[in-house]
């Protein structure tokens, strides 16, 4: 059996971005992430994998075990609203301090979400990437997959490159509970 699955970015979509989140007791979600991810798994079935850059561990900010960390806070908050995460995939590598084989994975790269759709039976067909930056649409469109831009952290500043590079996400949200939405209108067809 095929499953369909929302793969999210973590910091300025689901969670504020303070810049390199080493430390799981800065972890804030935003107000309605945990109602939006509720809707989307308990509701319409999808599996919630978080697909991230995390090129603070190469530039040593943060460390991998600081990553994890702050996954585990994450579904930890998300406990209260009866959901959580399937799985977290990130990518530690960058290239001003990795080589082009190790930044593989990352995104616009879609090998995270290729990985993810092989180990959890996915099929991209019917999923979607969510995430607030253009590297976020663009693995999307990379991996055949829904795009929608989050208008939370980087949102507003990414349209406009994505523009610039007619690369146009097939929704805009101002949050995930607007993109919660537009994904349960998309799959009924109800305009």
């Amino acid at each position: 059996m095929k499953f369909s699955a929302v793969f999210l970015d973590r910091d300025g979509t689901l969670n504020e971005d303070p810049g390199y989140l080493g430390d799981s007791e800065k972890v804030v979600l935003f107000p309605e992430v945990g109602e939006a991810l509720n809707i989307l798994k308990n509701k319409l079935n999808f599996k919630l994998i978080v697909v991230s850059n995390q090129s603070g561990i190469a530039r040593g900010l943060i460390s991998r075990d600081d990553v994890i960390s702050v996954n585990n806070k994450i579904n930890s908050l998300l406990h209260q609203f009866s959901v959580q995460i399937d799985e977290f995939y990130f990518c530690p590598f960058h290239p001003e301090f990795n080589s082009e084989d190790e930044c593989a994975c990352r995104k616009p790269s879609p090998n995270m979400i290729f990985e993810a759709a092989k180990k959890h039976n996915i099929d991209l067909a019917t999923s979607y990437m969510v995430g607030d930056s253009a590297s976020d649409v663009e693995c999307g469109i990379n991996a055949n997959v829904k795009t929608i831009l989050v208008l939370t952290g980087y949102g507003k500043e990414h349209i406009s490159l994505l523009q610039n590079e007619n690369k146009i996400p097939n929704f805009v949200a101002s949050n995930m509970l607007e993109a919660a939405s537009f994904i349960n209108k998309d799959l009924s067809g109800v305009d």
